[in-house]
């Protein structure tokens, strides 16, 4: 009789949670387990949604120049999100000052100093090496502590470097880590994972980067190959000063009087929203891989990666959806109806403040193409993520085409050759065409050189 009971309670609970489950979805049939269709992303700050399409993408017959040297070919891109404008010094200031105090910080927390940890249950359990920071806590820059003292002057130059006597921080004390995956690698056919076995192939081997700072503070870029056993020998590693070059101003032109670029440019807040210039392509890669460890440390939802635009995005972009404009703004001249210039470059000789600026000006400073981005020609050119090969247009595939080469430290500079597009203040009217390409080394930065950002777009 209990027996019977229990059996009866328990179909009387099953059935009723069956009907249940009826009122909400259609009972017995596939309906998924998310919101279908109700996912829009939200726009990230400061970028501008482009719809994928397809373009003629290259010099096109109006251009004869660029008609004779570069093939044109027709190619599709997915949709993505770009920044409006370049990377300004303020926005890139904000990368080098988290990376600066994070530095800081963990060395206060490395000399005993529990304040600079973020207050845990278990914080005994953590080493001071892993510890969560309190970014709460304000770094004394003008302390009377002797010891915090002591952690802080670690960072500045020592007085045999330091030009009249005053205390000036060290830029070279300040590197970033960060760390991508060799998809690459694991996709070779020789390391294909075997699900039956759990297991990669016996002979599976893969060649990775790792960077490594020695005992004098000279960082080390090497380029390993190691036996492939866990996802994690997958991982490359990349350390980068973060600083901008500021020398390159006189570097670059010797003969010219560019000191006081060269001091303030980057640190005075009048060249706030003026483009970050004399960054790397090493440094603009580790700027983004920042960009989304920030993101997706403040937001529930992971978003794509923030990386460098490949050079068919950067081009389709800057057309801003016509298919034969020779610039930007969609014509084939570079003055409008009015006889003003449309960019900052040089317009002639000797004459580059006619379009009103010399070398770079505020980003934005001229009207926006018909996707709504400034500054797609002149200003600074723009790193692409792509690398230079004058041959690409005929190996590339016709969808999100991108001829990309991780060149290592000890390759050759020819390998090294990053494909920049845009033209700059410095340069002539060809190089501002939509489809003129030019080319830099990874590991050098010029005045004239910037970057912007691109996310790929979840959904289409």
């Amino acid at each position: 009789m209990l027996y019977r009971m229990k059996r009866n309670v328990l179909i009387s609970i099953l059935f009723g949670s069956l009907f249940l489950a009826g009122c909400n979805k259609p009972a017995g049939e596939l309906v998924g387990v998310g919101n279908r269709g109700n996912f829009r992303e939200a726009n990230p700050y400061g970028m501008v949604f482009i719809k994928g399409g397809s373009f003629l993408m290259g010099a096109n017959d109006q251009s004869a120049i660029g008609a004779i040297n570069d093939k044109s070919i027709h190619v599709t891109v997915d949709a993505f999100w770009m920044d409006q404008t370049e990377i300004t010094n303020d926005e890139y200031k904000q990368f080098v000052n988290w990376v600066r105090d994070s530095i800081i910080l963990r060395s206060l927390v490395m000399a005993g100093r529990d304040e600079f940890r973020l207050k845990m249950k278990n914080q005994e359990e953590l080493s001071p090496e892993v510890a969560p920071l309190n970014w709460k806590a304000k770094i004394p820059w003008r302390t009377q502590d002797e010891e915090i003292k002591e952690v802080l002057n670690a960072f500045y130059y020592e007085d045999i470097n330091s030009f009249s006597g005053t205390k000036q921080i060290n830029p070279t004390k300040f590197r970033y880590r960060y760390e991508w995956i060799n998809y690459d690698q694991a996709a070779l056919a020789s390391n294909k994972y075997d699900v039956n076995t759990g297991a990669y192939p016996k002979n599976a081997k893969v060649r990775v980067d790792t960077s490594y700072v020695d005992e004098n503070g000279v960082i080390h870029h090497q380029t390993i190959e190691r036996p492939l056993r866990t996802r994690k020998d997958l991982i490359s590693t990349k350390i980068v000063n973060i600083y901008p070059d500021t020398i390159m101003w006189i570097r670059d032109f010797q003969y010219a009087y560019n000191e006081p670029k060269m001091k303030m440019y980057f640190s005075h807040p009048g060249f706030a929203n003026y483009p970050v210039v004399g960054v790397t392509w090493e440094q603009a890669q580790a700027f983004c891989q920042w960009r989304t460890h920030l993101y997706n440390g403040t937001n529930k939802i992971s978003a794509q990666d923030y990386r460098l635009p490949t050079e068919a995005e950067w081009e389709y972009a800057a057309r801003g959806g016509r298919q034969m404009a020779l610039y930007p703004w969609g014509g084939n001249y570079v003055r409008d109806k009015r006889g003003c210039f449309m960019a900052n470059f040089k317009p002639m000789r000797g004459s580059y403040n006619d379009d009103t600026g010399t070398t770079t000006m505020k980003v934005g400073s001229f009207l926006p193409n018909d996707f709504g981005l400034y500054d797609m020609a002149g200003n600074v050119a723009e790193w692409t993520s792509s690398a230079f090969n004058v041959s690409s247009s005929n190996i590339v595939y016709d969808i999100n085409p991108n001829f990309q080469f991780n060149a290592k430290n000890s390759d050759p500079q020819v390998l090294k050759r990053k494909v920049v597009k845009g033209g700059s203040w410095k340069d002539i009217a060809y190089y501002l065409q939509c489809g003129a390409r030019t080319y830099e080394y990874q590991n050098e930065s010029r005045p004239y050189i910037g970057f912007r950002c691109v996310r790929s777009y979840n959904g289409e």
